[in-house]
């Protein structure tokens, strides 16, 4: 694995739905440039949901308790 996750399952969880709601809202309610740009982001969010990885909480050090184990 190329990558390190470094974060929880249940914040995962919460970034899908997030992320998911803000795509929806960005094309249905915003719209235009502005909706774009909304709906572009929460892609990023809903893939660091997926994926595990956020570069912006490794950038700042976070870690999982299991990766910090392993690491030692």
């Amino acid at each position: 694995m190329f990558y390190v996750k470094n974060v929880p399952s249940w914040e995962r969880v919460v970034r899908v739905i997030i992320g998911l709601i803000a795509i929806v809202a960005g094309i249905q309610m915003v719209g235009g440039t502005w909706g774009l740009l909304l709906a572009v982001s929460a892609a990023g969010i809903v893939a660091s949901g997926l994926f595990g990885f956020c570069p912006a909480c490794a950038m700042v050090g976070r870690r999982l308790d299991k990766a910090a184990k392993q690491a030692k």
